[in-house]
């Protein structure tokens, strides 16, 4: 077995990087690219060229242009037949790794046999000018074309030479020498940096009312009724109609989720059931989804009826002409007042409603550098050997980011920087860090997936405002052999804030929209339409162009994160515990000074239940002013770094080899049988214990309910004795003194205790419970 690794590995470091050149003012930075450390860049923009001769047999020239420097060579697309060429395309070359002191720019002919030299312009790097965002960019020139000789030729090229950092707009989309062996156009698109939007999600509601004058096949059946809803890969089903007949009614609710643009209709299809396996469509009708109605509170929309057809009218097709349809009635409509969840509820970061009207302004910013990994361990092997193209995703919000890919590096450096508008505090941003396996595009990399390194969770709500974070954060990754650490991810975070005011008012709204309050959907429709958004927003943004592949996005959105776990059951069964743990600890205080552990604070608490009996008035400001006092006192000992992934409170690092196995297991199972049987016997000895409590818990109850309920009639007429002794001697004696008698008993030293149980608990361990009734 393999030596547990010590958890200061799984440790958040803080870090002092030197970010934005050095610019810093207190804890504010100054620049607009504040958050990364300066890379820099060469920057060569191949623009155009003119009157370039030509070298083929009919004179004709397919010119393309070369830039050398060093060992790097980048190279333009080439044009056919063309004099006068335009590129416009950008190289950029990193000065880390810069091999030359001269730069050459050379334009060539393509041909079958050997590429043509036409000439081609020199650089000395210690000549080229610096150009620093957010000066205008650098104005392109023409150059004369020399031979190799440095003779001046015929034909000119346009170019622009600069060196700037990786803030420059032409940084993006420039062709980098990083990636210098990456090959084809799908793989250079596939290693570039983009910012991705997800697709505006709306929950539709179709509220099926009834159906008139159906022709059910068999006329001498009842028919049994139900509609089928069908929208993309989602369909539902009503119940079947309780009206048996031809003019069923059901009024019942189906939820789906939509994305716009809206790309299929809705398909409804009313059935029969005329046997267990077997279904006659009694008519169908397709519902466009851009002239659905769309409300933004609870107010009804108009119902309308539809007419079902038996084959449903593809565009382009004519339709029929009918005289005699079935109809059904439908309240159909686009549900813009809830929000669409799309993430885990516990680290959602968006709250807002579909609709923008109903939007509230932002209150602040945040903005995220990501700096760097370090210590990333091989994801795959080339050439015998391992390696890691590693890239980052970030999602907050409806906004994703991709940084551009670093290839062959277990210490990549991004240094890039991205901005969020922040409209709630109790908000979490995901930054997930993958190994990109789509480098050379085509066929041979379709099936393939990116890798998951890990990931980072930071709660915005946890940060000041307007301070850095700069901290290296592990990622950690759980395996079914155990949890491991692939490497560590610097970034630096800060959450900005527009009006302190303002943010401190968002604590007092509810957290989602109101509809969810006024109108709430079940938990089950929520966990199916939760599922059924992240299918759409996976589909639509592996679309994208390059794409943000469907294991990275549900990565990003938790999608496994609500299969059982015996590791995280019993994660948060201690969390339980701890947060019970105030409470017992209060408890055995308080049995300490019941039981005279030490007099002079047992003394010091009669003399404080005294007064506070005698002025009850005091009791609740003494309270708070309590809670104040501990949460100034606390305040010494506040958490000074952003919460990360934590292995000991997870479980992760003492979770037993079969229990991670069970949890990477498939739904259903794909495990051997004897095993699948071991896993039942344990699912069924843990939930028998739990069984045992909840039956405890029930019994406790109902012997409360059976102190009135007659249940045993000379228990419960004792219990009526007391209470009306109980209201007569309360009614007659003063409330302070019968709570001070009241407490001066529980107080009471040990020399008058006894060690059998109570009067009122052996009472009450007598009463009747259901216990007798069941089976």
């Amino acid at each position: 077995m393999m030596p547990r690794p010590p958890p200061e590995d799984f440790a958040l470091k803080e870090t002092n990087p030197h970010l934005g050149g050095g610019k810093v003012s207190g804890d504010k930075l100054t620049s607009t690219y504040d958050l990364v450390e300066q890379m820099q860049y060469l920057y060569v923009r191949v623009v155009k060229a003119k009157d370039l001769p030509g070298k083929d047999v009919t004179g004709s020239c397919d010119p393309y242009v070369e830039v050398k420097l060093g060992n790097y060579l980048g190279k333009t697309r080439f044009f056919e037949k063309k004099s006068n060429p335009e590129w416009n395309q950008v190289f950029a070359f990193s000065k880390d790794r810069l091999q030359a002191s001269l730069l050459e720019v050379t334009v060539k002919d393509k041909d079958f046999v050997k590429d043509d030299f036409i000439g081609k312009v020199f650089f000395d790097l210690n000549e080229i000018p610096k150009r620093v965002p957010p000066d205008s960019p650098l104005a392109p020139q023409w150059y004369r074309l020399e031979d190799r000789q440095g003779h001046k030729v015929k034909g000119e090229l346009m170019l622009a030479v600069w060196m700037g950092t990786q803030a420059d707009e032409a940084f993006p989309e420039a062709w980098h020498s990083d990636a210098a062996f990456v090959s084809g156009a799908d793989g250079l698109a596939n290693i570039r940096s983009k910012v991705y939007l997800s697709p505006k999600l709306w929950y539709l509601r179709v509220n099926v009312i009834e159906a008139q004058d159906l022709q059910p096949g068999d006329k001498g059946r009842y028919p049994e009724v139900f509609v089928k809803a069908i929208l993309g890969n989602q369909a539902l089903r009503t119940r079947i109609s309780q009206a048996r007949g031809i003019n069923p009614m059901w009024n019942e609710d189906l939820m789906f989720v939509a994305a716009e643009p809206f790309e299929e209709p809705l398909i409804l299809s009313v059935e029969d059931r005329v046997a267990p396996n077997k279904d006659e469509v009694l008519g169908k009708c397709a519902i466009p989804l851009q002239y659905v109605d769309r409300r933004l509170d609870h107010k009804a929309v108009n119902s309308r009826w539809f007419n079902l057809e038996k084959h449903v009218i593809v565009e382009g097709e004519k339709k029929k002409e009918t005289k005699f349809a079935s109809r059904i009635h439908m309240r159909i409509c686009l549900e813009g007042g809830y929000h669409v969840l799309d993430e885990s509820t516990h680290y959602s970061s968006d709250l807002r409603p579909t609709a923008k009207q109903l939007w509230k302004s932002s209150i602040g910013v945040l903005e995220l550098g990501i700096l760097n990994a370090h210590g990333l361990m091989p994801m795959k092997n080339k050439d015998g050997r391992g390696t890691t193209d590693a890239y980052c995703v970030a999602k907050y919000g409806q906004k994703w980011v991709r940084t551009r890919t670093i290839i062959d590096s277990f210490a990549p450096k991004w240094n890039e920087q991205y901005t969020w508008e922040v409209f709630d505090p109790c908000t979490v941003i995901t930054i997930g860090v993958f190994d990109n396996c789509h480098l050379h595009g085509g066929d041979k990399a379709a099936g393939a997936k990116d890798t998951k390194i890990g990931k980072v969770r930071i709660r915005l709500s946890t940060l000041e405002t307007d301070r850095v974070y700069t901290h290296s954060y592990p990622l950690l990754v759980l395996h079914p052999n155990g949890v491991k650490k692939m490497g560590e991810i610097h970034l630096a975070v800060r959450f900005s804030c527009s009006s302190l005011l303002n943010m401190m008012h968002m604590y007092s709204h509810p957290l989602l929209p109101k509809m969810h309050y006024l109108h709430p959907l079940t938990v089950s429709q929520l966990d199916s339409l939760r599922h059924q958004a992240t299918q759409i927003v996976s589909m639509r943004l592996g679309r994208a162009e390059p794409p943000l592949r469907k294991e990275v996005v549900e990565y990003m959105l938790d999608v496994g994160s609500h299969m059982w776990s015996m590791r995280r059951s019993k994660a948060n069964f201690f969390r339980i515990m701890n947060v019970l743990g105030g409470l017992i600890a209060v408890g055995k205080w308080f049995d300490q000074i019941c039981n005279w552990k030490n007099p002079i604070t047992t003394v010091l608490i009669h003399i404080l239940f005294i007064i506070l009996v005698l002025y009850p008035e005091l009791i609740l400001p003494t309270i708070f002013l309590y809670l104040f006092l501990i949460g100034v006192w606390y305040y010494r000992w506040r958490p000074r770094h952003p919460p990360h992934m934590d292995t000991r409170l997870s479980h992760a690092d003492s979770a037993h080899p079969d229990e991670l196995d069970e949890e990477f297991d498939t739904f259903p199972t794909s495990r051997p049988s004897d095993i699948v049987r071991m896993r039942y016997d344990r699912l069924r000895s843990i939930a028998g214990r739990i069984q045992t409590v909840v039956g405890d818990l029930a019994t406790q109850g109902e012997r409360l309910q059976s102190l009135l309920s007659w249940r045993d009639p000379r228990a419960t007429a004792l219990f009526v004795i007391f209470c009306l002794v109980a209201a007569i001697v309360l009614y007659v004696t003063p409330f302070q003194v019968v709570a001070l008698l009241a407490g001066f008993y529980i107080l009471r030293h040990p020399r008058f205790r006894h060690k059998l149980p109570s009067v009122p608990l052996n009472f009450f361990r007598r009463l009747p419970a259901r216990t007798d009734s069941m089976l």
